[in-house]
C-alpha cells in the first residue's frame, strides 16, 4: 500500500491571509509590498550624433525628424502649419527596425543634440499587477519628462503601443485597453518630444501610429556602413596586429548589426588578452572567427533579423478604421 505523504511547510512560511481576495492571499504567501510610485531617472546623454553611424537614407531621415522637434515652433506657429494640425501639441517619433541597428542610440543622440537629457522606460518598468497601476505609472512617466523638459524614450514600444482589444473577456482585457487610452491622451497632451523604438512596428495600434509625426525606419547596414562601423567600433587604444583589414571585415559581417559587431570585438578581445606579450594584440582571424560563430548561431538560435514594414493605413483593416473620421480620433 502506497505511504501517504503531507507537505509541512518550512517554519518561516507566512501563513497565508483569510481573505476570499485572490490578490490579499497572494500577498500575504509571498510577502509582496504594496504599490509605491515609481522614479524615472533624468539620464545624461554620453552619445551625440557624430558617434551614430547609420545607413545614409535612415540618417537623412532622422535629420528631417530632428528638423521637425528643432524648429516646431517656427514651423507652426510662424509658418502657420498648426492652420492644418491644430491639435498636435509636441513631437512623437518612430525609430524601428531589427535589433542593434542604433535606434536607442539615435534616441539618446537626438537629446543629445536639442541639449536636453533623456528618460529611457520599457514596458516592463511601468507595467504592474496591480489594477489601476499601471496607467498611473504611464502618467508619472510624461509628469516626469515634463518636470525636467527631457526626452522620453519608450523601448519595446510595440509592448506598450499594440492594438487594444475589441473584445474584452476578463479584467486584464479592460486594463489593456484602460492603459492603451490613457497612452493615447498622455500624446496629445504632451508638449515635449517622444520616441518610440520598436523591432516589430506591425504590432503598433493605427491610432498610435496617426499621432507619430515622424517614422525612421533602421535596416541593418550596407557595406559602406559597415565599413564605417568597424572603423568607428574599434578602439584607439584596442591593440591590433598588422592584418586587420576593415575591407575584410565589411564583406564577412553582412547580415550583421552595430550591436552584432560589438560583441565580435569584445569576443575578439578576450581571446587576444591571454596571450603572451609579444602577441598580446587582436588579429583579422580572431574577428573573423568570431564573425563565423556568431553567423553560425544566428542560423540557429532565434529569429533572422528582418525589418518588418510599419503599420499604415493601407495594412489597416475595415474595422480599425471606423469611427476615425477625424484624425485625432482614438
Amino acid at each position: 500500500m502506497p505511504k501517504s505523504w503531507t507537505y509541512v511547510p518550512p517554519a518561516d512560511t507566512p501563513p497565508v491571509a483569510d481573505d476570499s481576495s485572490p490578490d490579499r492571499a497572494t500577498t500575504a504567501v509571498f510577502n509582496l509590498p504594496e504599490p509605491a510610485s515609481l522614479e524615472f531617472p533624468v539620464r545624461k546623454p554620453v552619445r551625440d550624433l557624430a558617434s551614430l553611424v547609420i545607413p545614409d537614407g535612415a540618417r537623412q531621415r532622422l535629420e528631417t525628424a530632428i528638423r521637425l522637434v528643432k524648429y516646431h515652433d517656427v514651423l507652426f506657429d510662424q509658418w502657420d502649419l498648426k492652420s492644418i494640425d491644430p491639435h498636435r501639441q509636441g513631437v512623437a517619433l518612430n525609430l524601428y527596425g531589427p535589433s542593434g541597428t542604433g535606434k536607442t542610440l539615435a534616441a539618446e543622440a537626438l537629446a543629445a543634440h536639442l541639449g536636453r537629457g533623456f528618460i529611457d522606460v520599457s514596458y516592463a518598468e511601468i507595467e504592474s499587477r496591480y489594477v489601476g497601476e499601471t496607467p498611473k505609472n504611464i502618467v508619472r512617466c510624461f509628469a516626469a519628462a515634463r518636470r525636467h523638459n527631457a526626452v522620453l524614450v519608450f523601448n519595446e514600444a510595440d509592448s506598450i503601443l499594440g492594438s487594444r482589444l475589441s473584445t474584452v473577456t476578463q479584467s486584464a482585457d479592460h486594463s489593456v485597453n484602460v492603459s492603451r487610452a490613457v497612452m493615447l491622451a498622455q500624446l496629445d497632451e504632451f508638449t515635449g518630444v517622444v520616441v518610440f523604438t520598436s523591432n516589430f512596428p506591425r504590432n503598433y495600434d493605427t491610432a498610435f501610429v496617426r499621432r507619430i509625426l515622424a517614422h525612421v525606419r533602421f535596416d541593418l547596414p550596407d557595406r559602406p556602413t559597415r565599413h564605417r562601423l568597424w572603423a568607428a567600433l574599434l578602439p584607439k587604444l584596442l591593440p591590433l596586429a598588422a592584418d586587420v583589414d576593415l575591407g575584410l571585415l565589411a564583406d564577412a559581417s553582412e547580415g550583421l548589426a552595430g550591436g552584432d559587431m560589438v560583441n565580435v570585438i569584445l569576443a575578439a578581445a578576450a581571446k587576444a588578452v591571454d596571450r603572451p606579450v609579444q602577441d598580446c594584440c587582436v588579429h583579422l582571424a580572431d574577428l573573423l572567427d568570431e564573425i563565423t560563430q556568431l553567423h553560425d548561431t544566428k542560423r540557429e538560435v532565434g529569429k533572422p533579423q528582418t525589418a518588418e514594414p510599419l503599420v499604415s493605413w493601407d495594412t489597416a483593416t475595415a474595422e480599425d478604421a471606423q469611427g476615425c473620421g477625424d484624425h485625432r480620433s482614438p
